[in-house]
């Protein structure tokens, strides 16, 4: 698979849009343009996971608890319970680390929104993410190579430049300030190695 992201957003990006935009009270455009964005950092989440803690298998073990593809056939629902949340977590349980709240942050400032609505978009994908995931590992019977293969956003081997590019944008900004966004996201999701 070369690019995931692409075919995620092909395949359920106008049916998310809609419902986030819905739910969240949100520009359906915008939510459209948040998508792309947001993939990768689960997908690098993954990597991570299996490169440091368990390898393929540790990511299945996600996928088998996080990944129902059952949650593909009612986002309404699904997106109405995560806006409920009290407390959302961009980190995703530890998934994303710090590099969550940076994305959050990162998302309301780029996308003029408030940050409260920024940090439940995060969580709001990530089922539908690893849903989508699951199934196509399923469908395929993926293995070692084809899983790692979806986790990587281009095809190259690394998912550096795959996290780095939702932040591009934003990069004149970040050297600013101290402790950038981009620099924080790169050591707090990729910590340890690639």
């Amino acid at each position: 698979m070369s690019d995931f992201i692409k075919e995620f957003t092909r395949a359920y990006g106008s049916k998310v849009a809609k419902n986030i935009a819905g739910t969240l009270s949100l520009d359906k455009k915008t939510v459209r343009r948040i998508i792309p964005e947001v993939v990768p950092l689960i997908l690098g989440g993954l990597k991570k996971q299996k490169d440091e803690h368990g390898g393929v298998e540790r990511v299945n073990h996600i996928l088998d608890k996080y990944g129902n593809p059952d949650t593909l056939r009612d986002l309404a629902g699904l997106f109405r319970e995560k806006a409920q949340e009290e407390n959302p977590d961009p980190a995703l349980g530890g998934l994303l680390g710090d590099a969550g709240h940076s994305a959050a942050q990162s998302i309301a400032k780029k996308f003029n929104i408030d940050i409260g609505t920024a940090m439940k978009l995060i969580p709001m994908l990530a089922p539908v993410v690893l849903a989508a995931l699951t199934k196509k590992r399923n469908k395929r019977s993926v293995g070692t190579t084809g899983l790692s293969a979806l986790l990587d956003r281009d095809g190259d081997g690394s998912i550096l430049d795959d996290v780095a590019g939702f932040f591009l944008n934003n990069i004149e900004a970040s050297r600013k300030k101290r402790g950038g966004i981009v620099e924080g996201l790169l050591k707090g999701l990729l910590k340890g190695g690639k």
